[in-house]
């Protein structure tokens, strides 16, 4: 359980972001969730029926650090404590041989795969690190460890990531915070499922079964997991 632990999410606004929430909310957590639109969150706060004191919604540009540090430091104002922090901010880029693909591709990807990961752990570390049930988790992808060639700069971006936390939670090893990573395949969401009724997907992880992960490694239940990798994949 995740009794009033204020836990914030990068991404709320994507396709695995309204899940996540759900779920955490479910375990008894305060959401606060950040995406690019006020209108968003607030379509989300709907959807999700939180009461007002259980969700705080704001736009916040990832890619400024100051309006990180500035978002980190409004919901400490509003709730007096971060526990924990979930990075569902995505994208894609490839289909194209490495020796082909732009490298305008790896400037994006860099963007919203790395430097978000960057800007917010550093803006949330503090508050992470001082509480007993301190959690960062990062959601990527088995590219990382096993990259294809028509998809490189993704998989390597999502390796930096990765050892951005697995640094971060060497950091936190004396202290008893926790980083760790949730690895999936292609996402499979509702959406996708409304939109393909006759598809089976076989080979992608259920939106569900990341929202399941996520929550788990934020409770005490993972208290002892730090710096792993939480494989939900097919496999290489």
């Amino acid at each position: 359980m995740l009794d009033d632990r204020v836990i914030a999410i990068a991404g709320v606004g994507g396709g695995l972001g309204p899940l996540v929430a759900q779920r955490l909310a479910e375990e008894g957590a305060i959401v606060a969730g950040t995406d690019r639109s006020q209108e968003a969150l607030d379509a989300l706060a709907a959807d999700l029926g939180l009461p007002p004191e259980r969700w705080d919604g704001r736009p916040v540009d990832l890619l400024d650090e100051d309006a990180t540090r500035a978002w980190c430091a409004a919901l400490v104002e509003r709730f007096g404590r971060v526990d924990g922090l979930v990075h569902l901010v995505g994208g894609w880029r490839g289909g194209e041989p490495l020796h082909e693909a732009p490298l305008s591709d790896w400037d994006l990807l860099h963007d919203l795969l790395v430097r978000t990961v960057q800007h917010t752990t550093r803006a949330f570390h503090d508050q992470i690190a001082a509480g007993p049930h301190g959690r960062f988790v990062l959601v990527s992808a088995k590219q990382a460890q096993a990259p294809t060639n028509t998809n490189a700069a993704y998989a390597a971006a999502k390796a930096a990531a990765e050892a951005w936390t697995l640094a971060l939670a060497d950091g936190f090893e004396p202290i008893g915070a926790t980083a760790n990573i949730v690895v999936v395949d292609a996402i499979l969401t509702p959406r996708m499922r409304e939109e393909n009724p006759g598809e089976d997907f076989p080979t992608f992880t259920p939106a569900e079964d990341v929202a399941a992960a996520v929550a788990f490694l934020c409770s005490d239940a993972a208290k002892k997991m730090n710096g792993q990798r939480f494989p939900l994949t097919m496999g290489r």
